[in-house]
């Protein structure tokens, strides 16, 4: 068995139980049966979000509470072809050297590994520590809602361990905020004459990945990607666009993309010349980072297209949203300070809707950006609607609970931390503002991919995190 046993043992539990945004119902099951079998008091409130009370260990019931914060839901990918579905609580765990690891889907880990290690302390008679809220959110995948909805009343503690860290070299002690934008435009349709040939036209295998912690790592998006072979193919053979489709996720870069054309029969030769060359050219830019993506193209059915000037928009739209890293922090070489991800493409009722994920750890930044989006909207004849999702979480150098957990850390492992500020969402920044005058800090282990197939998790990094955790709780207790 993995070390440390109860934490893995709760992993491993959890990765059994279906638990995709707004679905987390069995997950909230588990967590509160079994804190119903350890006679824990519990409360959940109208958003589903779990709040599990314990007691402090003997002798110290006079230390302050401390919040354990991890969210319940999770990302759901998969590869096509792959047996298994996290939708359905069904992934195909794997141990390889220092690797836990899922097998054609996403693992979980993020953020299944802060739930069990809530749980894992609270069951460790090893640990000491003063009185515990353990706070399950849901649908944080989905832009931090369960947070939003959350009743703070539940909550006492003025201290709080988020737990979904993702290195255990580092304190988190900031995070990006962003903003979702969504682009509505009608399609147009017209009949198109019986002599035009309809093709799907896709392109799968990007890596994808994190739309925050991922975005410079060079990898193709695959609405950007298909939009760009598209626009190019359009230039030799003008065709109509019946729909495009692509992304699951607001915050997953997506691996694939589907879109339906109607083109004359003539035309049809070129056309698909055009694609295979426009996605040559993809592949030999993203040879290092991205260099398995393909592109097939096969009939489909339809008799209604895009008329040519709203094709011609659409494609434009596509081609000018603004995708990948826009700048970095000052002061902090490498760190990204603002980007944004065309996440998702959905074709409905004679409509498609684009929606762009934007971050920054800069709140003027990220409305510059907003400002962009509303030039391009207009530009390309749509409708845009924004969704405020969350502010950026700003670092307080000065917290007493940071110099705890610094001291704790080199205590331990005899050195000081790294502090980090991360280019994706974290609860906190929503929690500094429910929970008033709160000192927060996250941590956690290494996790690589997440939101994406293959993630994996490093078992000797969650042992250092869980061994933080411990010694981090003992030491605010004494």
């Amino acid at each position: 068995m993995l070390e440390p046993e109860l934490l893995w043992e709760r992993f491993f539990a959890l990765t059994r139980i279906a638990r995709p945004s707004k679905e987390e119902g069995p997950a909230r099951e588990h967590v509160l049966s079994w804190a119903a079998e350890r006679s824990y008091e519990t409360a959940v409130d109208d958003a589903g979000n779990v709040v599990v009370h314990v007691a402090a260990s003997p002798g110290r019931d006079g230390a302050p509470v401390v919040v354990l914060q991890s969210h319940l839901d999770i990302v759901c990918e998969r590869d096509p072809g792959s047996a298994f579905d996290p939708r359905e609580g069904r992934i195909d765990v794997r141990v390889e050297g220092d690797w836990v690891r899922a097998e054609g889907t996403t693992l979980g880990a993020d953020n299944g590994i802060g739930v069990a290690a809530a749980q894992a302390v609270v069951d460790d008679d090893s640990v000491r520590h003063g009185p515990l809220e353990l706070l399950f959110t849901v649908s944080e995948e989905q832009g931090l809602e369960g947070a939003k909805a959350l009743d703070a009343s539940l909550v006492s503690g003025q201290l709080l361990l988020n737990l979904d860290g993702t290195s255990d070299r580092a304190l988190t002690i900031g995070c990006a905020g962003s903003d979702h934008t969504l682009f509505h435009l009608p399609l147009s349709a017209e009949h198109v004459a019986g002599e035009s040939v309809v093709l799907a036209v896709e392109l799968r295998g990007a890596r994808g990945g994190h739309s925050g912690g991922d975005i410079a790592a060079g990898r193709v998006n695959a609405i950007k990607a298909l939009g760009r072979v598209l626009a190019a193919a359009y230039e030799v053979a003008p065709f109509g666009l019946v729909s495009l489709d692509g992304g699951v996720s607001r915050n997953a870069i997506p691996r694939e993309a589907r879109a339906v054309v109607i083109v004359s029969g003539e035309s049809e030769p070129a056309l698909r010349a055009a694609l295979d060359d426009e996605l040559a050219a993809i592949v030999r830019g993203h040879a290092e980072t991205d260099g398995d993506v393909v592109l097939t193209v096969s009939p489909a059915e339809a008799d209604t297209a895009a008329d040519p000037s709203t094709t011609r928009r659409v494609l434009d739209l596509v081609s000018a949203l603004p995708n990948g890293v826009l700048a970095l922090t000052p002061g902090l070489q490498g760190a990204v300070e603002t980007s944004t991800s065309l996440t998702t493409a959905a074709t409905a009722e004679g409509a498609l809707t684009l929606g762009s994920m934007t971050r920054s750890s800069n709140a003027a930044a990220l409305d510059g950006v907003l400002a962009t989006m509303h030039a391009l909207g207009r530009l390309g004849g749509a409708e845009i609607e924004v969704r405020r999702s969350y502010p950026p979480w700003e670092p307080d150098l000065d917290a007493p609970l940071l110099t705890t957990a610094k001291t704790t850390f080199e205590r331990l492992f005899g050195s000081g931390p790294e502090l980090a500020v991360v280019h994706g969402g974290l609860e906190c920044a929503v929690l500094g503002q429910k929970l008033r005058g709160v000192e927060m800090v996250s941590i956690g282990p290494e996790i690589v991919g997440p939101h994406a197939p293959g993630e994996k998790v490093r078992i000797s990094s969650t042992q250092r995190f869980y061994r933080l955790l411990g010694g981090l709780l003992a030491d605010l207790s004494r």
